[in-house]
């Protein structure tokens, strides 16, 4: 086996990063845990004490219920929000790439000012400095000129800004359809090959 084929199989062993807080779209964060430890990838989940009412609000789901669904709990690790022992806390730490979705704005203006209130914040720090994949999935309408310039910021110094806006071209049929749009795109950006949609010219 070549250096770049070993390489590219430790890359595949990679867990993701999965960073939710309070802002609406809670959809996207349950379609991209779910797909992602389908796929037999290790998740990393933070969520934010206002993701979490907002998961109440956004999803009909029963008390009780688990919002990830029927998945191989042994690839979840659920990380208290302030628990800044996570590993992904480190910079050596090995892992594909963290997405945060949905960002809500306070969450956006933390990162871009490097400051770490909680893990979610420590982590997409860490990812900036270490120069791993970090993606955002700003919900929010209209944006602020504060909200631009943040996002701006984040852009300059690496991170994807991925608002969750579904193309029209595939004719969605379903509310599912327009959300397996902006996961594979989420996938996309951390560069995790998935078949969610079907791909123009191809």
């Amino acid at each position: 086996m070549t250096e770049k084929e070993t390489t590219a199989g430790n890359r595949e062993k990679l867990p993701v990063i999965v960073g939710v807080t309070g802002a609406s779209g809670i959809v996207y964060a349950q379609k991209l845990v779910q797909h992602l430890l389908r796929s037999e990838r290790r998740v990393l989940l933070a969520m934010s004490s206002a993701a979490r009412l907002v998961i109440k609000q956004e999803l009909t789901i029963d008390a009780g219920e688990d919002p990830w669904g029927d998945v191989n709990r042994d690839l979840l690790e659920l990380v208290a929000e302030k628990d800044f022992n996570a590993p992904f806390c480190s910079g050596t730490f090995r892992f594909q790439g963290m997405v945060v979705v949905p960002a809500s704005m306070g969450t956006v203006g933390a990162i871009a000012s490097g400051v770490s209130i909680n893990v979610i914040h420590r982590g997409a720090d860490v990812c900036l400095k270490e120069r791993r994949k970090l993606v955002l999935v700003p919900r929010e309408t209209p944006f602020s000129t504060i909200h631009l310039e943040n996002l701006l910021k984040l852009s300059q110094a690496g991170a994807v800004i991925l608002p969750p806006s579904p193309a029209f071209y595939q004719h969605p049929k379903t509310l599912e359809d327009s959300v397996d749009f902006i996961v594979s795109r989420i996938l996309d950006a951390l560069e995790l090959d998935n078949q969610l949609i079907d791909r123009w010219g191809e």
